[in-house]
């Protein structure tokens, strides 16, 4: 037993250290759009020197490789550069986003919300609510990471359980659960954007809504709140055992009398907010359905659901933040829109080179060639709906070991597998469902997820050896339970054939 003990050890560092070889042997994802974009002028030309030719099984009509690599490609690419970089469907949405995030979060509504939900959470249900919170959390894109990690850490330290339990609990929702949630969030319009571009390389004009996989995401949080507190209780606890570190419990702040004045003067204004959406909605007349034909699903409400994310945000952070007494004056509101825009920075210069990939290879037809050729492969291979789905899940779960950003791995991804499931019969957004299981379910024990090293450091406080094993250690059963959870459920809810969100059928051209 001692030989064994030493080997897993053995194979597991090195397994760990192959994944972050190969992790930073990338470039930054800047960088691999760029080079991506460079790769497809250069196989645009290779192609364009062969007889290929596929048949549009919409159209009928033949389609060859484009050749950019030409006068008449380089004239297109240097006048479209811009427009391709401000027309890019998830630019406009992400930055209108979070410029109502940003003022939730610097009045402090989003700190505190989250923090009164654990001081309110009953003993028994602390776990549970420290996932659900985790879950919940990612509504304001990733605060979760930075706020409630080290907060779940701070909580079970002060209730006498070990600090990584309840940062585990906390990591697993916030990550493992990334994807899940009863609201929708800024990653919900960056990735229905990337899936409209996609699939609009097949279907000119085809619209895929920020709330596409709402329904499934919405029942997919209990199930995965559910799982990662058994995974806490019944496993990552007992293994931990007791904490002996000398990390001394901190108090938990309770919430101050502007705190909670805050809150209730963000619910009251929350409650009105949703009364008048509910006129809006409810009456067969109502002023935010569509006006020709009185529907929901092609209504303005649903189009406009970007609008509301950032109008609701605002609104409820004025009204926190004046009963708070953290915004005094209009300037606040202005600057905590500028703090969120300061962190796009990098994300603005990745769309940039993105937004140049997925025009030239629109341009080229390469991703509707290779739609069209994998889609036959896939027909002859004899493999069903439900192992063509899941494969495309494991598939997503192990490049994400790799390239840890949600929206740089779906940038590459959607323009090859949506058109090819949407000429096999699948809808994009079930499609687009299958990836965000993929996507959340091993960002946990990814070294490359962007705020791994910082819950390293979070660790580190408690057991100052720990390190990229010991992480990987504690979250590889939320890891396998999620998966095993979240595939089973992705295959009832396509089996009992129900929409995965607002108009967002399972098929595609039925």
């Amino acid at each position: 037993m001692a030989s064994d003990s030493k080997a897993r050890p053995g194979m597991i560092d090195r397994f760990l250290s192959t994944v972050e070889r190969v992790g930073n042997a990338l470039p930054h994802p800047a960088t691999l759009f760029a080079i991506l974009a460079l790769s497809v002028i250069f196989f645009s030309w290779i192609f364009s020197l062969f007889d290929i030719a596929v048949q549009h099984p919409g159209t009928g009509e033949t389609v060859r490789p484009v050749n950019l690599l030409s006068v008449e490609g380089l004239h297109r690419i240097l006048t479209t550069m811009v427009t391709n970089f401000t027309s890019f469907a998830p630019l406009g949405t992400v930055f209108v986003s979070m410029l109502g995030i940003g003022i939730a979060e610097s009045s402090g509504l989003i700190g505190t919300a989250l923090r009164q939900m654990v001081l309110a959470a009953p003993r028994k249900l602390l776990t549970f609510v420290i996932v659900l919170a985790g879950i919940l959390s990612n509504t304001a894109s990733e605060v979760g990471y930075v706020l409630l990690v080290p907060l779940g850490g701070v909580i079970f330290l002060a209730v006498g359980r070990h600090p990584i339990a309840g940062m585990a609990a906390a990591f697993a929702g916030v990550s493992g659960g990334y994807s899940a949630n009863l609201l929708l969030g800024t990653i919900d319009p960056l990735l229905a954007g990337l899936s409209q571009e996609a699939a609009r390389i097949l279907e000119p004009g085809y619209v895929v809504n920020a709330a596409a996989n709402y329904y499934f995401l919405f029942v997919s949080t209990f199930f995965i709140a559910l799982a990662g507190t058994w995974v806490t209780e019944k496993i990552v606890v007992p293994r931990l055992g007791e904490y002996k570190g000398e990390a001394e419990k901190e108090e938990l702040r309770p919430l101050t009398a502007d705190e909670k004045r805050g809150l209730r003067f963000a619910l009251y204004t929350g409650l009105v907010s949703t009364a008048i959406i509910l006129a809006g909605l409810v009456p067969e007349n109502g002023f935010l359905r569509n006006i020709d034909t009185g529907g929901i699903l092609d209504s303005p409400f649903l189009d406009g659901v970007v609008a509301f994310i950032f109008m609701g945000a605002v609104i409820l952070a004025v009204a926190y933040g004046i009963g708070a007494r953290t915004i005094k004056n209009d300037t606040d509101v202005m600057n905590g829109m500028g703090k969120a825009i300061e962190t796009l920075g990098i994300y603005t210069v990745l769309v940039f080179f993105a937004a140049q990939f997925v025009a030239y290879f629109n341009w080229t037809n390469l991703g509707l060639i290779t739609a069209i050729e994998g889609a036959d492969l896939l027909k002859s291979s004899g493999l069903g709906a439900i192992p063509l789905m899941l494969a495309f899940v494991v598939i997503t779960a192990v490049i994400n070991l790799v390239m840890g950003s949600a929206s740089a791995k779906w940038a590459i991804m959607a323009p090859v597998f949506i058109p090819m499931f949407m000429l096999l019969g699948f809808s994009p957004e079930l499609v687009q469902a299958g990836y965000r299981v993929g996507d959340s379910v091993t960002n946990i024990v990814s070294p490359m997820m962007s705020y791994f090293a910082l819950i390293v450091a979070f660790v580190a406080k408690y057991e100052p050896k720990a390190g990229i094993g010991t992480v990987i250690a504690t979250m590889l059963p939320y890891s396998i339970t999620f998966a095993m959870i979240w595939t089973v459920l992705l295959i009832v809810w396509f089996t009992l054939g129900l929409p995965v969100g607002p108009g967002a059928e399972l098929f595609y051209g039925k």
